[in-house]
């Protein structure tokens, strides 16, 4: 079993779970806020949406919001357990982190295809974003698999998730009328992916970094 620096759950960790901690209760008291024509994530992934118009792509767009509740354990269980993760609970919190990544791929199809119905521009931010994201995030953790810790690497997995559906789900709404509150959920996200973002982004690059000196010493040895 990995110890807790191993684990990647030293000060730093310790530190950015409790200053993203109320980040991510947001993020979850989001998916149960309406984020455009008073409809909430939740409410997409039951079908409750209105003029009965519900359907798969709505239930795929609307579930990976529910990834800010396990994220919101993980930061709550790095602070006040010393233990690392098990195996069976990484398995776990990968395997809702890639399920809702294929989610993701799913709902993007409709745009490469252009059968979304959208602007060029928005299917281009929406696929750029998208995937990008993605391809990006799975390519770096995945050639550091070795080396970055697995908290951090847990982290990053439900980071991924969460914020390539929200991106698109931003494009996709941001011309979406009616109130504030009809649209609160959509407000409050454009705040909230800018710290989770940039915590994915000094995750991955950090993740780098520590390749490349494990590489020097490997190599000096």
């Amino acid at each position: 079993m990995r110890n807790s620096s191993n684990d990647g759950r030293g000060g730093s960790f310790r530190w950015g779970s409790v200053l993203l901690l109320p980040v991510w209760v947001a993020a979850a008291i989001v998916a149960f806020v309406p984020f455009a024509f008073d409809t909430s994530p939740w409410d997409a992934v039951i079908l409750r949406v209105p003029g009965n118009q519900g359907n798969w792509w709505h239930a795929l767009a609307g579930a990976p919001f529910l990834l800010a509740i396990p994220m919101v354990w993980l930061r709550v269980r790095a602070l006040v357990v010393e233990r690392p993760l098990s195996a069976l609970v990484r398995r776990i919190l990968w395997g809702i982190a890639m399920l809702s990544i294929a989610g993701t791929t799913a709902v993007e199809t409709p745009f490469l295809l252009h059968l979304a119905g959208t602007s060029e521009w928005q299917r281009f931010v929406v696929l750029g974003f998208g995937f990008g994201i993605i391809v990006c995030s799975v390519a770096v953790l995945f050639l550091r698999r070795r080396s970055i810790p697995a908290f951090s690497a847990c982290v990053a997995g439900l980071d991924t998730a969460y914020l390539a559906n929200a991106s698109l789900c931003l494009v996709v709404y941001s011309e979406a009328t009616g109130s504030i509150w009809s649209r609160l959920g959509w407000f409050a996200s454009v705040v909230l992916v800018w710290p989770m973002g940039l915590e994915l982004v000094s995750i991955l690059v950090s993740s780098a970094g520590t390749g490349v000196r494990a590489g020097s010493i490997v190599s000096r040895s």
